[in-house]
């Protein structure tokens, strides 16, 4: 069962397990958000449902994510996003420690389609976007199974690609369990959450959707309590 966090009959926030995808991929193998949910709420309503799909997290990566109960919601999210009036906030643990303890990075990156990865280029050229984010160091252990990390809490401002991933790499600091961007940590999971969405209802004048969870799991256990801060204006 997928955990809803927030429902209307407008759109619905859940919880997306880690390894699930947000949608089904070429290949049509493991489960996906889209099945997951239109089965669900087919087995609990006893009608089709419409569920559109608004934003995208990669299969490893668990958290919070916000699905349209129609066609034109699924359009009004998806504008939210593109403007930037859709704030995503997300947990990350990284190995070392930033050398501020908050900050804003920002880049340009491009993106190998054929290698599916991106990387941090020096100057803006044609298939280069600019890339930013806020973020705030929560915690820092010496101790963990992987040495010396630190659990950042990011503020997207834009929405690239492997986005929070490239960008710490970039600067000695990939993610846990993240081979891909350099990564050494004998396959532990990746260290990265949705942990909020924030955004303006699109049928619902003067209400705000704010909706926050917290990670399990094993590499954000290592700190303990998490106490996170307000991102949001950041």
């Amino acid at each position: 069962m997928i955990d809803i966090l927030y429902e209307d009959q407008f759109l619905l926030v859940c919880i997306k397990p880690a390894g699930v995808l947000s949608q089904p991929d070429a290949t049509g193998s493991g489960e996906d958000m889209l099945s997951l949910l239109r089965d669900q709420l087919k087995a609990r309503d006893g009608v089709e449902p419409y569920i559109g799909l608004v934003h995208r997290l990669d299969r490893g990566v668990g958290g919070v994510m916000v699905f349209a109960k129609r066609q034109d919601v699924a359009g009004a999210l998806s504008t939210a996003v593109a403007n930037r009036t859709l704030i995503k906030q997300y947990l990350a643990v990284v190995h070392g420690q930033p050398n501020e303890a908050s900050g804003v990075w920002k880049d340009f990156l491009y993106k190998d389609a054929a290698k599916n990865k991106t990387f941090v280029v020096e100057r803006q050229r044609k298939g280069v976007k600019q890339a930013s984010l806020a973020y705030a160091t929560l915690a820092t252990r010496i101790d963990t199974p992987a040495g010396e990390c630190s659990l950042l809490q990011i503020r997207l401002h834009t929405g690239r690609t492997h986005q929070i991933r490239v960008q710490c790499a970039s600067r000695g600091l990939p993610l846990i369990g993240d081979g891909k961007y350099g990564a050494r940590d004998h396959g532990l999971p990746i260290g990265l959450w949705s942990y909020r969405l924030t955004f303006a209802h699109p049928h619902k004048k003067g209400k705000t959707v704010d909706i926050a969870a917290l990670p399990t799991g094993e590499v954000f256990g290592w700190f303990g309590e998490i106490e996170t801060v307000d991102l949001n204006e950041a």
